[in-house]
């Protein structure tokens, strides 16, 4: 079983890929693990970030990277928050990372009083697939996933919006799908879907 290294500390998403890389015999390992340091997130799109992450993991580890940079973009916002949604609550107030029931607050104060229509929503993410920091042709998936943004949080499963974020088709919140189904559908899901078949 080959090894990986996955450049998160984030234990949602390092649950979330584990599982999804399980039946590829990958063995992800999580940077923390590593004692790998967080690469400081200065590009100004998904994947610029995803880049940066994978190739300072592997530069650090010695070994092959995968690194994710997602998000939500929101209609009414224009796109937010976009690359800054783990730190959106945080960015007027000068510190590096929001946290979840903060971010979440500070989007439905943004949406307050906006019509059920006008609340379209998607999750991005775009993942990368580094074999040495130096890999001159990174591997690059993208996967979206549509929704809206409800008026209060609902369900207890996910992390980070998943409690707002409506998936029309299922008739509940992303928080309230079982993990097997959010891994089938979400943005995560399909990039990284995308990334094993270029892996093989």
């Amino acid at each position: 079983m080959s090894r990986v290294v996955l450049a998160t500390g984030n234990q949602g998403k390092v649950r979330e890929l584990g599982a999804l890389l399980a039946n590829f015999e990958m063995e992800v390992v999580p940077q923390t693990e590593l004692n790998v340091e967080e690469v400081e997130e200065t590009g100004l799109t998904f994947v610029e970030n995803a880049i940066l992450k994978a190739r300072n993991a592997a530069a650090q580890s010695g070994l092959p990277a995968i690194a994710d940079d997602s998000g939500l973009e929101v209609d009414f916002l224009n796109g937010a928050p976009g690359i800054y949604s783990a730190r959106y609550a945080s960015i007027d107030n000068g510190a590096v990372d929001g946290n979840d029931p903060a971010n979440n607050q500070k989007l439905l104060e943004a949406l307050e009083g906006v019509a059920e229509a006008e609340r379209s929503a998607r999750f991005q993410c775009l993942m990368v697939y580094m074999r040495h920091p130096q890999d001159p042709v990174p591997l690059i998936a993208q996967g979206s996933w549509e929704g809206r943004i409800l008026t209060a949080p609902q369900g207890e499963n996910g992390f980070g919006y998943d409690p707002l974020f409506f998936v029309a088709e299922e008739g509940c919140s992303s928080a309230e799908l079982p993990a097997e189904v959010k891994n089938r559908l979400s943005h995560r899901g399909q990039a990284l879907k995308k990334l094993v078949e270029l892996l093989h």
